[in-house]
């Protein structure tokens, strides 16, 4: 279900490298972030490379660097959608609890993975993790794609699946479940039960994957009403606990140790 094809994966390595060199940048970590991470890719889904990088040294030691571009972006191209964040900004954002970044992370198809950058953020997920910020998170996202795509007799079918795994991560946190996984599988075998939603869901996922992003069809009778219960019966309830964030010290320990490690070649200043 995770592979890449072994063409395919050479030419993102030669992307990623391209990146390092146009960028003067030092990738320390890439990752599938989006539906074939997840697990139910269409025959034409993009690749959707998300990645980590670091700058030369003296990059980070300048009195405007709050004002510099902190992300890279690539021009989607031969179906492959590249991006990455700066260290600064990931760790900023790590700091938050950010839910994206919590699932590169974990993605179960990883490209690059240089030092030990990411092996520290994963030590450091279980304690700093806040699912007051992932519920939020995943319920709005839920609730966006629901009242965006779902409301026609006739609906996408990928879009379904856009609703029901933010669901399932908002009921897999409801039910203090932990971190929540990135694979669709595994959100559905901790969170549903349902005999007859379990039969649909089975039933869309081969459709999905057998077909194209932009297949459309008529709607799921369960999933459909799953959907719709459940977003009302979350509503505006946020009452969870609160979850640690991690130290500030720690993270910053961590960027300063990458950046004399790891960082590339050049001073990085203009």
């Amino acid at each position: 279900m995770h592979s890449i094809a072994p063409d395919i994966f050479a030419k993102i390595k030669r992307c990623l490298a391209d990146i390092e060199r146009d960028h003067c940048v030092r990738v320390l970590y890439a990752c599938e972030s989006g539906s074939r991470a997840w697990g139910f890719e269409s025959q034409d889904s993009d690749y959707d490379v998300r990645f980590v990088y670091a700058r030369p040294r003296d990059w980070y030691l300048t009195i405007d660097v709050e004002r510099r571009r902190d992300v890279i972006e690539v021009p989607i191209s031969d179906d492959l959608d590249i991006s990455g964040w700066d260290i600064r900004k990931t760790l900023q954002l790590f700091h938050k609890s950010n839910p994206p970044l919590n699932e590169w992370l974990i993605s179960p198809i990883v490209y690059v993975e240089h030092g030990e950058f990411a092996n520290r953020l994963r030590s450091l997920a279980p304690d700093s993790y806040n699912p007051i910020a992932a519920h939020y998170h995943y319920l709005r996202m839920a609730d966006s794609n629901f009242r965006s795509y779902l409301k026609g007799d006739v609906v996408r079918r990928k879009k379904y699946l856009y609703v029901l795994r933010p669901l399932l991560a908002v009921n897999w946190i409801e039910n203090d479940l932990g971190i929540v996984p990135i694979e669709f599988d595994k959100l559905v075998a901790g969170t549903v039960s349902d005999s007859s939603l379990q039969k649909e869901i089975d039933e869309l996922l081969m459709l999905k994957r057998a077909g194209m992003e932009s297949d459309e069809g008529p709607r799921f009778k369960f999933i459909h009403a799953f959907i719709e219960s459940e977003i009302k019966r979350h509503g505006d309830d946020y009452h969870l606990s609160s979850g640690s964030r991690a130290e500030l010290r720690v993270l910053n320990g961590l960027l300063r140790d990458t950046i004399r490690s790891d960082s590339p070649e050049g001073n990085g200043t203009a």
